[in-house]
């Protein structure tokens, strides 16, 4: 069973799924903020693949690619970095970028790489629905690899119904149709949210944007699965001079 599933099977409430960019803030930095998000009680991590217009993502998560891009980080070195990860992370790992540097690297070298390593899952928002209905569909399922599609408040019913049968692992809900990073009332959402939980999908739903500190994560919880915390994570680390104690702190502050 991919380790989403499993996770969802174990723990079907209050899953936290924390973002950061690999490669930042240091090029070395992806294992030890992996290990870091594990050891302080993350329940998923989704790494970052660094692109230069990274058109979903706020100035925060922005600035992030910008600087790992600059120290070097590419998708052959993240896949260098994460071989034999799994010795030691047993949390599931989801890899979140856009599709040009994955058409760039080869779709099927880059789904290879992914079960190589052990990555369980792909966010890529702009992938097309259709596109990977009609042509990569085969593909992730021959790697063993989850795609992830997003919803917003605008999408309709019947979208929504097509994207979770199409989903696997979980359907992530874009709490507003801007970027990452921006503060979100929750309660301005309720509507939505309430939408999704009537419509009773068969994938979980994690709640993503504006969720930056443990009230927020528990609003958010009150409508789904659990959520995912990306800037604030992000603008966490981004000075730290000691990641062994600064991301697991983060990671307590949201959970206890």
């Amino acid at each position: 069973m991919n380790r989403i599933d499993q996770l969802f099977s174990t723990k079907p409430k209050e899953v936290l799924n924390i973002y950061f960019t690999a490669g930042f803030p240091q090029l070395g930095d992806t294992l030890t903020v992996l290990q870091a998000l594990q050891a302080g009680g993350a329940d998923m991590a989704e790494i970052g693949m660094p692109f230069s217009d990274p058109l979903a993502d706020g100035p925060v998560i922005q600035d992030s690619s910008t600087r790992a891009i600059k120290n070097g980080m590419k998708l052959a070195v993240l896949f260098e970095q994460l071989r034999g990860f799994r010795d030691q992370i047993h949390i599931p790992v989801v890899l979140m970028g856009y599709i040009n540097p994955v058409l760039q690297y080869g779709v099927e070298n880059f789904l290879r790489s992914c079960q190589e390593v052990g990555v369980d899952g792909l966010i890529l928002p702009d992938l097309p629905m259709e596109e990977y209905e009609t042509e990569y569909k085969p593909l992730f399922e021959k790697y063993g690899q989850h795609l992830i599609f997003l919803v917003t408040p605008e999408t309709s019913e019947a979208r929504i119904r097509k994207i979770d049968s199409l989903s696997r692992g979980f359907v992530y809900a874009v709490s507003s149709s801007s970027t990452t990073g921006k503060d979100k009332d929750m309660q301005l959402q309720a509507s939505y949210f309430e939408k999704l939980q009537a419509m009773q999908l068969k994938n979980p739903v994690l709640v993503g944007f504006g969720i930056r500190d443990k009230a927020t994560f528990q609003q958010a919880c009150r409508y789904s699965n659990g959520a995912i915390i990306g800037s604030a994570f992000v603008k966490a680390i981004e000075n730290s001079a000691n990641l062994q104690d600064t991301v697991p702190a983060f990671v307590r502050n949201i959970k206890q």
